[in-house]
C-alpha cells in the first residue's frame, strides 16, 4: 500500500493535514510528517494532544482523508511530491499503538490510529 515515494516523503519535515467531517462541515487539522508512524495493518498513528474537533468528527464519521508532502522530494515531473490518504479513523486511549506512539511523544493524550485504505501520490 505504502509507496517507496511515500517513506521518502516521511522522511523529510512537512505539514500533514487531517481532514474530517460531520453535520456537513469539514474540519482541518495539521501535524508534522515526523510525528507519523506506520503500523502494521496499514495503520498510520498520529500523537493527539488537542484535536477535540477532529475527535468529535471522527465519533460520528469515522471517514478522514490526509495529504503530506515535501519540496525535497522528486515528484513525477519536479521537485516536490505529495500524498492524499483515505482510510477510517479512531481516538486510541491504551492499547500497544498507543503505547508505541507515547514513547516517541511523551505529549500525546491520545492516539490517532488510521486504517489506510487509499494512498495516491499527487504530484
Amino acid at each position: 500500500m505504502f509507496t517507496e515515494k511515500f517513506f521518502e516523503v516521511l522522511n523529510h519535515e512537512g505539514v500533514v493535514s487531517i481532514v474530517t467531517c460531520s453535520n456537513n462541515e469539514a474540519h482541518v487539522a495539521n501535524t508534522w510528517n515526523s510525528y507519523l508512524i506506520i503500523a502494521e495493518g496499514n495503520k498510520i498513528l498520529i500523537p493527539a494532544a488537542a484535536m477535540i474537533k477532529t475527535e468529535e468528527n471522527v465519533n460520528a464519521n469515522p471517514n478522514v482523508k490526509l495529504t503530506l508532502g515535501s519540496k525535497e522530494v522528486m515528484g513525477y515531473n519536479y521537485m516536490g511530491t505529495g500524498f492524499l490518504i483515505e482510510g477510517t479513523a479512531k481516538f486510541l486511549k491504551d492499547g500497544d499503538n498507543f503505547n508505541l506512539m507515547k514513547e516517541k511523544c511523551p505529549f500525546l493524550t491520545r492516539t490517532l490510529e488510521i486504517t489506510v485504505t487509499s494512498c495516491k501520490q499527487t504530484l
